[in-house]
C-alpha cells in the first residue's frame, strides 16, 4: 500500500505539473507576442513621426535642428537610441549613449537604407537586448538622402516573462501541495480508518466475545494478517509529516507585517549591529504638572514603527528634549531607559536654548523648507540668523550621535525629515564606517522651486553623505536627482537612481510610509454598530443632520483645509436636498502658532467656517462642525468609523496618512475616500476618488457621488484599499526602509542597490 500511494502521489504531481507547464507556456508566449506586438506598433508610429521631422530638417540642412529633436525625443519609456545618418551613414545626429548600445553601423539600417524601405530586427549588443528600427530618409526629390535608426531596450520584455513564469511557479507548487494534502488524506481516510476500527476490534475481541465485527469493506484490507502493522505504521508517519508541514508553512507564509516580525526581520539584517536613531521629536515627553511627573507619548506612526526595532537591538534614539521635565529624568550623560513600564533601548536627548529653537525649527526649517517644499503658494523665508541655528543645532546633533555610537563597529543610522538635511554628511565625515540613512517625510520640488533657497547646494551636499535617502514617492526621488544634476557637480546615475558626490555613492529610493493597520482593529468597538455610534455623536455635537464627512488635519496651509470648505458650500448649492442632511466634521489641531502665517491661517478657517454657516444654517443643523483642538487616536478614529466620507485634500503632500488611517479603521467597508491627487496617498489608494482640490465644483460634486455610490461598489473599493493598507502597513516600510539600508555595500567604488525590498 505505501508503494501504491507512493506512486499516486509521484503520478499526480507529473500529471499536474506537466499540464501547468503547457499551459503556462502557452501563457507567456502569448504574453510575450502581444509585448513585442505593442512595441513595434509604438516604434512604427513614433518611427514615422520621427522620420517626418527628420526629413524636414535635412531639406533645409539643420544639422543643429536635427540634434535637438533627437535630443528631445531621448526621453520616452525604453527607448535607448536615435541616430540620424547621411547618405554615407555619417553620423549628422544621435544620443550620447547610441554607440554604447551599437557601436557599428547596424546592418538592418543598411538594409533600409539599400532597400528604400523601413527595416526592424530584434538583436543582442553588448549583453543587452534590443529592437532595432531603420528607416531611409528622404530629400525633395524623393531621393534617399540617408536613413535612421531608432533603438529600443526589450529587456523589460524578458523581466515580464520572467514574472509570468515566477508566478507560473508559484501556482504550479501550490498545486502540487494541494494535490498532494488531498492525496494523504484520501489515503488516511481509505486505510488508516478501517484499519484502526479492525485492530480496536481484534483488541476487545480478547475481553468481549459479543463486540460488533467491522464492515466487511473494511475486512478487505486486512487479507493477509501480516500486512495490517504496515500500513498502520505509513499512515500514522504520514500524520506526523502532513501535521509538521502544516506547522512550517505557517510560519514561512505570514504575509503580514507585525512588530515582532519586524523585529526579527530587523535583528537579522543588522547581523549584531546597533541601530541609532534620530528626529527631532522624542517618543517619550516628560512634563511636570503639580508635583507628579507624567510621560506621554506624541501620536506618531514612526514611534510605532522604530521602536520594536530599538527594543530588540537594545539601540539609541536621539532627540530633542522637550518636556518641562525632561532634564529631571536623564543621569549624566544625558540618557535614559524606554519604554517606561519596560526598559529596552536608551533615548539619548538633546538640549536647545529657546534662541536656537527658534532659529532651527521655526525659522529654517518650518517658515524656509516646509513652503519650500510644498508648492501651497506661501513664500519661504530664508534669513542667515535662521541658517546659522540650523547648522549648529545639525552640529550639536552630529556631536551627541557620534558620542553614543563610540566604538560600535558596523552601526547603522535613521535620519528622520528635513530638519537634519546637513546631519548626513557631518556623521560621515566624523565616522565613515558608519551606515546612514535620511527619510524625506515632505515632498521634494523641481529644480526651479528649490532654486530658491540661497544654501541649496549645503543642503544637497548634506543630504549625500547618506548611503540612502528615502522619499515616499518616486516622483520626489526624480525631483531631487534632478536637483542634484543642476546644482552640484556630481554624477547622477538615472538607471541606479544614485548619486555619486566626492567619491561616495548615495541611493535615492521610494518608501511609502503607512499605518498600523492592527491598532486601528483593536479600537474598534465591540457591539456599537455604525449607526449607533453616528447617532451618538451627532447627538454630542448638538446637532441634527443625516450625513456625515470628516477631515482631520493640522492647521497647516498645506492641506487644503479651505478649499474643502468651499467644496462643501459647492456641493449644498448645486445638490440642495442635501441642506440640513450633511453636515463635514473638521478635526483641526492647532500647530506652529508661533509662526505668523499659521496663527493667520488659522483665523481664516475659522472665519470661513462661520460665513458658510451663516449662509445655509437651520435649527439644530450645520454644514460645517469646526473642532479646533488636539485629538487623541482614539477620538479621532471614532469620528473615522462612523463617517459616510472621509476628505483629504491636500495641496501638496508627501504621503498624508489620514488617508490611510481612515481605510484601516473601516472594518465595516463602508465609507467613501475622497482624495487630492497631490498627496503621494494617490499612488497607493487608487479605489479612493481622486479629486483636484483647487477645482471646487469638481471636489463638490465628488461628495455628491460619495453620497450616492451604490453599497457594493463601495465595499468592493474599500475592501481592496484595505488590502493595500494592511499588507503595505508601516512595519512593511520599516522593513524596506532598515532592510536595503543593511544591504547596501558600502564600497567607494560600487554603486548600490537600486530598488527598495520587497519585503
Amino acid at each position: 500500500m505505501r508503494i501504491l500511494s507512493l506512486r499516486l502521489i509521484i503520478a499526480m504531481i507529473i500529471g499536474v505539473t506537466t499540464v501547468s507547464l503547457v499551459s503556462s507556456w502557452y501563457q507567456v508566449r502569448t504574453e510575450k507576442d502581444a509585448l513585442r506586438l505593442d512595441l513595434e506598433r509604438k516604434s512604427e508610429t513614433f518611427g514615422e513621426s520621427l522620420a517626418a521631422n527628420a526629413e524636414s530638417y535635412l531639406q533645409n540642412g539643420d544639422t543643429a535642428g536635427l540634434k535637438a529633436m533627437v535630443e528631445r525625443f531621448n526621453n520616452r519609456d525604453h527607448l535607448l537610441g536615435i541616430g540620424i545618418y547621411d547618405s554615407e551613414f555619417f553620423p549628422l545626429a544621435a544620443t550620447r549613449d547610441l554607440s554604447t548600445f551599437t557601436p557599428a553601423i547596424p546592418q538592418v539600417l543598411k538594409d533600409a537604407v539599400s532597400n528604400n524601405r523601413p527595416a526592424t530586427t530584434y538583436m543582442r549588443s553588448r549583453f543587452r537586448r534590443l529592437y532595432v528600427l531603420a528607416a531611409p530618409l528622404h530629400a525633395i526629390n524623393n531621393h534617399v538622402a540617408g536613413g535612421m535608426i531608432v533603438v529600443y531596450d526589450t529587456g523589460y520584455i524578458r523581466s515580464q516573462i520572467f514574472h509570468v513564469w515566477s508566478q507560473a511557479f508559484v501556482h504550479i507548487a501550490g498545486q502540487v501541495l494541494v494535490i498532494v494534502a488531498i492525496t494523504l488524506l484520501i489515503v488516511r481516510w481509505s486505510l488508516v480508518g478501517p484499519i484502526a476500527r479492525a485492530a480496536q476490534w481484534m483488541k476487545t475481541l480478547h475481553t468481549d466475545r459479543n463486540v460488533a465485527p467491522p464492515p466487511a469493506k473494511d475486512l478487505d484490507f486486512l487479507q493477509p494478517l501480516a500486512r495490517e502493522v504496515a500500513p498502520l505504521a505509513e499512515s500514522m508517519r504520514q500524520a506526523r509529516a502532513a501535521a509538521e508541514i502544516e506547522a512550517r508553512l505557517r510560519n514561512t507564509n505570514e504575509s503580514l507585517w507585525t512588530a515582532q516580525r519586524l523585529a526579527d526581520h530587523v535583528r537579522t539584517k543588522l547581523r549584531g549591529s546597533n541601530l541609532f536613531v534620530v528626529s527631532n521629536r522624542e517618543p517619550y515627553i516628560h512634563n511636570r504638572q503639580g508635583n507628579e511627573i507624567t510621560v506621554t507619548v506624541p501620536a506618531s506612526g514612526l514611534v510605532t514603527a522604530i521602536e520594536p526595532i530599538l527594543c530588540a537591538c537594545n539601540g539609541t534614539w536621539v532627540a530633542q528634549g522637550s518636556g518641562n521635565a525632561d532634564r529631571e529624568m536623564v543621569d549624566s550623560k544625558d540618557c535614559l531607559q524606554v519604554p517606561p513600564d519596560n526598559p529596552k533601548y536608551t533615548l539619548r536627548r538633546v538640549w536647545l536654548s529657546e534662541e536656537e529653537e527658534e532659529g532651527y525649527y521655526y525659522g529654517f526649517a518650518n517658515e524656509g523648507l516646509w513652503p519650500l517644499c510644498h508648492m501651497a503658494h506661501t513664500r519661504p523665508a530664508f534669513r542667515a540668523s535662521d541658517w546659522k541655528y540650523y547648522n549648529e543645532v545639525n552640529a550639536r546633533f552630529a556631536d551627541a550621535l557620534a558620542e553614543e555610537i563610540a566604538d560600535e563597529k558596523d552601526p547603522v543610522v535613521l535620519i528622520q525629515d528635513y530638519h537634519f538635511a546637513l546631519l548626513p554628511r557631518m556623521i560621515k565625515e566624523r565616522l565613515p564606517h558608519v551606515r546612514v540613512a535620511i527619510f524625506w517625510h515632505i515632498p521634494w520640488p523641481n529644480p526651479e522651486a528649490f532654486s530658491i533657497c540661497p544654501w541649496q547646494q549645503e543642503l544637497l551636499d548634506g543630504l549625500l553623505g547618506a548611503d540612502l535617502i528615502g522619499f515616499h514617492v518616486q516622483a520626489h526621488c526624480n525631483n531631487f536627482l534632478s536637483t542634484v544634476d543642476r546644482v552640484l557637480e556630481a554624477r547622477v546615475d538615472w538607471e541606479h537612481f544614485s548619486v555619486r558626490r566626492k567619491n561616495h555613492w548615495s541611493s535615492v529610493l521610494p518608501f511609502p510610509i503607512s499605518v498600523d493597520f492592527l491598532e486601528a482593529e483593536n479600537i474598534a468597538p465591540e457591539k456599537d454598530t455604525a449607526a449607533e455610534e453616528r447617532s451618538a455623536l451627532i447627538a454630542e455635537l448638538g446637532i441634527e443632520t443625516t450625513f456625515l464627512g470628516v477631515g482631520v488635519d493640522r492647521m497647516d496651509y498645506t492641506k487644503g483645509i479651505l478649499e474643502r470648505f468651499l467644496a462643501v458650500e459647492s456641493f449644498l448649492e448645486r445638490h440642495p436636498r442635501y441642506q440640513g442632511k450633511f453636515t463635514f466634521i473638521q478635526i483641526g489641531a492647532p500647530t506652529r502658532s508661533r509662526i505668523p502665517r499659521y496663527a493667520d491661517f488659522h483665523r481664516e478657517v475659522e472665519s470661513e467656517a462661520n460665513r458658510i454657516n451663516e449662509r445655509f444654517r437651520r435649527g439644530k443643523w450645520r454644514p460645517i462642525v469646526l473642532l479646533s483642538r488636539q485629538h487623541s487616536h482614539e477620538e479621532v478614529e471614532r469620528y473615522y468609523r462612523v463617517a459616510h466620507l472621509c476628505m483629504v485634500t491636500s495641496l501638496h503632500d508627501g504621503m498624508n496618512l489620514v488617508a490611510k488611517e481612515y481605510v484601516a479603521a473601516r472594518q465595516d467597508e463602508r465609507g467613501v475616500l475622497i482624495l487630492s491627487l497631490f498627496t503621494g496617498a494617490a499612488r497607493d489608494l487608487r479605489d479612493a476618488l481622486i479629486v483636484n482640490p483647487y477645482d471646487t465644483e469638481a471636489t463638490g460634486e465628488a461628495i455628491s457621488q460619495a453620497l450616492e455610490m451604490d453599497v457594493n461598489e463601495v465595499a468592493d473599493r474599500m475592501e481592496r484599499m484595505r488590502k493595500s493598507v494592511k499588507e503595505h502597513n508601516i512595519y512593511w516600510w520599516a522593513a524596506s526602509l532598515i532592510g536595503d539600508l543593511c544591504d547596501l555595500r558600502l564600497s567607494r567604488d560600487a554603486v548600490p542597490k537600486t530598488t527598495a525590498s520587497e519585503t
